[in-house]
């Protein structure tokens, strides 16, 4: 009989982007497994996993709102009708397993798949590990971790290290430099900075990029510009007068933009992280500084601290960020020693080593 499973989580593409390559090497495995995505209402799960071939089920749900306190109202009632909700669909649907892979949806689902028995599984992408998660891993049957040393957060027992589940397109590129260059209208012998501001935008990246935009002609660097959605109006009409600027607020194959690059300029969530590694690029991490527990900058230092990246604070970016972009796009010899150095790093099979312990567990 076909095995069924929930996945739940969501918020950002460090959560979706995971859980969907673990859907599909699942699939790959064993091809007639249902699945059924749980996410947050409103979040981009609800557009990306369906244009995966996914079905999702999204529950209104939010979290603690710490700089607006008003908006916390309302919080205790979408909790209780999340957890119904949540009762309703892991009923009617029975999975076989429950895989969370962290954001709002994950903590009601695998809580109430745990208090029924149901085996639940935990992706933790990030290397200081997410609330709900942690407090759901007493109770979880596996825990799957991106890095060594997570025993602070999870029992040791239930850990197993297996890195995070990066997309096939991008684990397995195989379009050629040219080509990929070609696809955003630039020139094949410059070379070419890959500055991105994730799905929402980073307003310190994308400000120095700005301030900065029409220098980089002179210096015969091109630039593939990712702004993220906010205020990416304004940053499209600064980029796009400029020949060897590529600017819009999403890449839609991002395969094609980690071709091109020479080098690469990011915030340090997990998944971006994990696919630099597996691209062997030389980068440039601006972390997130208000991450939970400023776990991007723990991200990026375990890169740093190997020779594998550089690094620029958040508040050093006006200061910093472009002479240090130009430095290295001048230095061939530090960019061919920080590809070597990231190169061990990566991980392209996660989301088999994955999905192959869960179906062994669950008897698949």
């Amino acid at each position: 009989m076909a095995k069924k499973i929930i996945i739940a989580g969501g918020g950002t593409g460090g959560h979706i982007f995971p859980a969907i390559a673990i859907a599909n090497a699942i699939k790959k495995l064993v091809p007639d497994t249902v699945f059924l995505f749980i996410g947050a209402l409103g979040k981009m799960e609800m557009e990306k996993v369906p244009q995966a071939g996914y079905s999702i089920e999204g529950l209104d749900i939010a979290g603690f709102n710490r700089s607006n306190l008003f908006k916390n109202i309302s919080l205790p009632l979408k909790l209780i009708k999340s957890f119904w909700k949540v009762k309703k669909l892991v009923n009617r649907f029975q999975p076989d397993a429950v895989i969370g892979v962290g954001g709002y949806s994950t903590f009601p689902v695998l809580r109430y798949a745990q208090q029924k028995g149901i085996p639940t599984f935990i992706h933790e992408a990030n290397s200081f590990a997410g609330k709900s998660n942690m407090l759901l891993g007493a109770r979880a049957t596996k825990i799957f971790v991106a890095t060594a040393g997570m025993e602070k957060f999870f029992p040791a027992e239930k850990l197993m290290v297996t890195g995070n589940p990066v997309r096939k397109s991008i684990a397995n590129i195989v379009l050629s430099k040219e080509a990929a260059l070609e696809s955003f209208g630039l020139e094949k012998n410059k070379t070419t900075i890959l500055v991105m501001g994730g799905s929402l935008g980073a307003k310190s990246i994308n400000d120095v990029i700005a301030a900065h935009v029409h220098e980089f002609i002179s210096l015969d660097i091109q630039l593939i510009w990712q702004t993220g959605k906010t205020n990416a109006t304004a940053y499209k009409e600064r980029g796009k007068i400029f020949s060897n600027v590529w600017v819009d607020a999403f890449i839609t194959d991002m395969d094609k933009a980690y071709a091109a690059a020479d080098i690469i300029v990011s915030r340090a969530g997990a998944m971006s992280v994990a696919e630099i590694c597996v691209v062997k690029k030389p980068a440039i991490f601006v972390p997130y500084p208000h991450a939970a527990e400023d776990h991007q900058t723990v991200n990026a230092m375990h890169l740093v601290n190997k020779g594998a990246a550089l690094i620029v604070k958040d508040q050093e970016a006006v200061k910093e960020l472009f002479s240090k972009m130009v430095a290295l796009a001048k230095n061939y010899e530090q960019q061919h020693e920080l590809k070597e150095k990231i190169t061990p790093l990566g991980i392209a099979n996660a989301d088999e080593v994955v999905a192959t312990e869960i179906l062994n567990t669950i008897g698949g």
